[in-house]
């Protein structure tokens, strides 16, 4: 994992101090709430509807397990003893008071962690591939140039006031698993004709009120020249973009409207004046923050393929949480180990801090100490010896973190909706918790096969719902919750925007809906094929007339 040099120590610290005076002034009346919102939003606090939220960055979703110890120590010590990760590999304190916050920030400075830009209108926690570094399908470890955006993009003078946040994900696999198509700007690593690994640079992908998949501006670009085109297209984008309209202030409304061939003729007159400047990106810059990277000291492990299926095939719990959670490592005799936060008995992404201490304490004895937080609101211990995921499941399941759910219907995005959110119109968690109890058969859960729900309070988007296999959007009809569905949407290497089926459905009758869609599924399915297959094969008609009948 990188380490912080002295500079990043110092700004911390220093951002630290200054939040501290301003904390201060509005608790004393100095600075009103209108005054000091700016203010806050620089250092990660939000006001939500029933308190103060503080969120904090994760950056490419790492973290050791004295960082996870320390956000066990802010859960208990300066909220309700638990957090929230997020889609954007966070985490957040939802019930934190004002005159503990700069309190809370300065422990996490101690464990080189900070809130500094995970809000406002600038460039936010670069996301990534949560197997980056292990994935046997990965080209190059992407969280070496994660890393380089992220010392490019902190207080950048420029940036920091951009028409609306800005975010930008980063993959080295083919096998997108960071949703960069959905980002103000993606980027692909792969290779050209030469063999050479450079990035397919993807813009004006997002979702909310307007979505939209993000368009390739350019093919390959060489690694070299990563920040300066980095740097056009914010320059276009903060000229360019709206700012009489937050609504349509987003990078993708810009691209939308010009064209990408139009888009892509500005940002390259704009890099054909820096490209060979300050920002052009030496090899050795990037070897510097690759040693960061460097893989631990795996033991030559003998595969231990025969020993595992003799241990599932003796225990079918086992068996069906190593089929859902565990995935590909690159290095025999080890494994990927995904941690489900889909448990029914709390909130999608909410982990206690009895949990936190027990993780951390898992990832010291199993996987490195280090942890990862995916997009999909779990976590992973990257680099687990097979022989030891037996003992490791055993000790999940103590801690209620064994649920064997990734990536099937249980496994929910939900943002935290009107429970929290004051924009929200609609709950999240209630529905998302109702789904895992309707779907609870584990060997129906396995015969629906991969599937993703991802639910939204509002039309924010913040769960998701437009690129889920089934999309959910709360919405507000005359003071009543009522729940929109989508079809066939997806964050991967295909990226797509669900189908809107039709009228909503009030809450008491969503969950309903959820099963018709899935029983319509499971009767016009062929042999193997995965829901999203089956949906773009025989397209919306089947589903809606199971949801609303024939015309």
């Amino acid at each position: 994992m990188y380490r912080y040099d002295e500079f990043d120590a110092r700004l911390v610290t220093e951002r630290v101090e200054q939040f501290r005076r301003q904390a201060q002034r509005r608790l004393s009346g100095e600075l009103t709430e209108d005054q000091f919102k700016p203010l806050r939003l620089m250092n990660g606090l939000y006001l939500q509807l029933h308190a103060y939220m503080m969120r904090i960055n994760i950056p490419y979703g790492a973290l050791s397990s004295k960082q996870m110890r320390q956000l066990a120590h802010i859960a208990r010590t300066y909220d309700k003893g638990y957090g929230h990760f997020t889609t954007r590999q966070n985490i957040q304190y939802n019930w934190i008071q004002l005159k503990n916050v700069p309190d809370a920030l300065a422990d996490l400075a101690a464990v080189e962690m900070h809130g500094i830009q995970s809000s406002g209108n600038c460039i936010r926690n670069t996301t990534s591939d949560q197997y980056a570094g292990v994935a046997r399908d990965e080209l190059e470890d992407p969280r070496v140039y994660c890393e380089i955006i992220r010392q490019w993009s902190t207080l950048h003078p420029e940036f920091s006031f951009l028409p609306r946040k800005f975010k930008i994900a980063v993959t080295g696999s083919p096998n997108d698993r960071a949703a960069v198509k959905l980002h103000d700007i993606g980027l692909r690593m792969h290779q050209n004709e030469q063999g050479k690994t450079g990035f397919e640079v993807i813009v004006g992908g997002g979702q909310g009120r307007t979505p939209f998949v993000g368009k390739t501006i350019r093919d390959w670009l060489a690694p070299e020249h990563l920040l300066s085109y980095l740097e056009a297209i914010l320059r276009v984008y903060n000229l360019d973009g709206r700012r009489d309209n937050k609504y349509k202030a987003r990078i993708k409304i810009l691209v939308h409207q010009i064209g990408t061939d139009e888009f892509r003729r500005l940002v390259d007159t704009e890099w054909q004046q820096i490209k060979d400047g300050a920002l052009n990106l030496p090899q050795s810059e990037i070897d510097r923050i690759n040693a960061y990277f460097t893989p631990p000291a795996y033991a030559q492990i003998d595969d231990e393929t025969e020993s595992l299926n003799e241990q599932r095939t003796q225990n079918p719990a086992f068996d069906a949480w190593v089929q859902a959670n565990l995935a590909e490592h690159k290095v025999s005799g080890y494994s990927i180990v995904n941690i489900s936060l889909k448990s029914p008995k709390l909130p999608p992404g909410d982990v206690t801090a009895v949990q936190m201490d027990a993780l951390a304490d898992l990832a010291d004895e199993y996987s490195f100490s280090e942890l990862r937080v995916n997009h999909r609101q779990n976590l992973v211990l990257a680099d687990v010896p097979q022989k030891d995921l037996l003992s490791l499941w055993t000790k999940l399941i103590e801690l209620d973190l064994a649920t064997p759910n990734i990536g099937l219907i249980s496994d929910i995005i939900a943002c935290p909706g009107l429970d929290y959110c004051a924009l929200a119109n609609a709950r999240s968690i209630p529905l998302a918790q109702e789904i895992h109890q309707r779907f609870q058969d584990i060997d129906k859960v396995h015969d629906i096969g991969e599937l993703t729900i991802n639910i939204s309070g509002c039309m924010n988007a913040c769960g998701h719902h437009h690129v889920g296999h089934i999309g959910i959007l709360g919405v507000d009809k005359r003071g009543k919750e009522f729940y929109q569905f989508t079809l066939g949407g997806s964050s991967d290497q295909n990226a797509s925007l669900g189908d809107r089926t039709g009228k909503g459905f009030p809450a008491d009758e969503a969950v309903n809906a959820v099963e018709k869609i899935l029983n319509t599924y499971i009767m016009v399915r062929n042999d193997g094929e995965r829901f999203l297959e089956t949906y773009r094969r025989v397209g919306m008609k089947p589903f809606k007339e199971a949801l609303y009948g024939s015309a």
